[in-house]
């Protein structure tokens, strides 16, 4: 049994109960120039939430990357942290090709495309994180989390972008569903449709129910449920 299938099935045998709502919104990067981490930050199209001082003791900055729930804050004597320790920041896509090409045309370094080389550390790969090594392009089988490209901010903060297209089991509040982005949406009614067609050669004619059906398809997908047949 891997890892991933351990930490699914830990995630499923989660207690189900209501609890206050607890939700991650805020994560500190560490800079050592406040203005050139605006810059960069601004240049990479994320939205602008704040700028706020007090004299010249205290600063923040707040951006949001696009259709995320959590932002970023930075900014003077925001944290004690060295410039550059924040590692490991992982930024979740639908289509990690479109996400390279969309920081690349905006004039920022990104890595090439990697997958993990599960386990295997021969040959010149280069570590990326947890002793993990980078094994050149996109996963060969396509699977959600196995793809990755890096970035970091003029400071050296690590940033990696992760392809995930379907989430496992357990990973996802059953009472939502929701998309991020226009790209999700179309992603997810691409593969709604092609679940459909199949349904409709098992049931041998058209199916008038199929917004219902594709409603339910999504919904079960995104949380992790057994998908209709």
């Amino acid at each position: 049994m891997t890892v991933t299938q351990v930490r699914s099935e830990a995630a499923t045998e989660t207690p189900s109960v209501q609890t206050l709502d607890m939700k991650l919104e805020i994560v500190v990067i560490p800079v050592s120039d406040v203005d050139r981490a605006k810059a960069f930050y601004g240049r990479l199209g994320w939205r602008l939430d704040a700028d706020f001082a007090a004299g010249d003791a205290f600063r923040v900055i707040q951006f949001t990357p696009p259709g995320s729930q959590c932002s970023v804050i930075f900014g003077k004597n925001v944290t004690a942290a060295a410039p550059g320790a924040a590692q490991g920041l992982y930024l979740i896509v639908s289509d990690i090709e479109a996400a390279r090409d969309a920081l690349l045309g905006r004039g920022v370094a990104v890595s090439e495309t990697f997958h993990d080389a599960n386990g295997v550390y021969d040959g010149p790969h280069e570590p990326y994180l947890f002793g993990r090594r980078r094994v050149d392009g996109r996963d060969p089988e396509y699977r959600s989390y196995r793809s990755f490209a890096s970035f970091s901010d003029p400071d050296g903060n690590g940033w990696l972008f992760q392809e995930l297209t379907t989430r496992l089991p357990g990973r996802i509040d059953s009472g939502i569903t929701s998309f991020a982005s226009v790209n999700d949406l179309s992603s997810a009614l691409k593969r709604a449709e092609a679940a459909h067609g199949e349904h409709e050669k098992r049931i041998g004619q058209a199916d008038p129910n199929w917004p219902e059906w594709y409603a339910a398809y999504m919904a079960a997908e995104q949380n992790g449920a057994e998908l209709p047949k």
